[in-house]
């Protein structure tokens, strides 16, 4: 497995009228999780993209255990589980970072397309070399 954490500030936009964090603004999160695991694999999506091969989420899947507030610190837990093929699984755990306690949990289904003809298409080489590197 291969897992990073991410912390971000809950802002007050993203709250509804109860005082709670907006269900929708869970799937931003866990992009902001993916994107910096990407980082820390060595790639951005933008240097994917150069290299001709696009990323976009084939599904989503998310559970909502405690609710998330304004000035809340959240950490958002991104993990991997097993190497790319066609597609790629993304779990999530998404905490509150001052008490601990676990509020949500996600994954995300990403397939690989390739830009020039937005066909799917298998994972590149170079990515699997970096994701096996982490996996190990």
């Amino acid at each position: 497995m291969f897992s990073t954490e991410t912390k971000l500030k809950v802002r007050y936009s993203e709250t509804d009228q109860m005082g709670f964090v907006y269900y929708g603004n869970y799937a931003a999160y866990y992009e902001v999780g993916r994107v910096e695991m990407m980082r820390e694999l060595g790639i951005s999506y933008k240097e994917m993209e150069a290299k001709g091969c696009m990323m976009p989420i084939v599904n989503l899947s998310v559970r909502y255990l405690k609710p998330a507030h304004y000035d809340d610190t959240l950490r958002i837990k991104t993990m991997v589980h097993q190497m790319p093929d066609k597609n790629m699984f993304f779990q999530y755990e998404i905490y509150n970072d001052v008490t601990g306690k676990l509020l949500n949990l996600g994954e995300t289904k990403l397939a690989f397309v390739n830009i020039s003809t937005r066909k799917p298409m298998r994972a590149p080489e170079w990515f699997l070399e970096l994701v096996s590197a982490k996996l190990k």
